[in-house]
């Protein structure tokens, strides 16, 4: 793991960066912010597959990735995806983003 203060830097920086798409066009937005939380789950020691999540100490935080992850892959197949459920994911993201920020500060 690189130095959890720079870690921290460098998610807050991108995250912020990633907030006007998320915003404007939240359906684009859904690869680069899994990608940022599957980053900062990896780096936290969390896994990022299902099988993995059986023998998490937190299974819930994988679950809610894993359903984010989802709709994410959905709306990169191309497929109807409800809004709602868009907006969803989106909400999982930034819930997962703010557990792990606040975890990263603690250590």
């Amino acid at each position: 793991m690189v130095e959890s203060g720079r870690d921290r830097h460098d998610w807050e920086t991108e995250w912020q960066g990633l907030e006007p798409l998320v915003v404007d066009a939240p359906a684009e937005a859904l690869p680069e912010v899994d990608r940022l939380i599957e980053r900062m789950l990896i780096e936290l020691g969390y896994p990022t597959t299902e099988q993995e999540a059986y023998d998490a100490a937190d299974p819930g935080v994988v679950a809610e990735f894993l359903e984010a992850r989802r709709i994410t892959n959905l709306v990169e197949a191309g497929e109807a995806v409800d809004p709602g459920d868009i907006g969803a994911a989106i909400t999982g993201y930034r819930s997962l983003y703010e557990l792990l920020l606040g975890e990263a500060k603690s250590r």
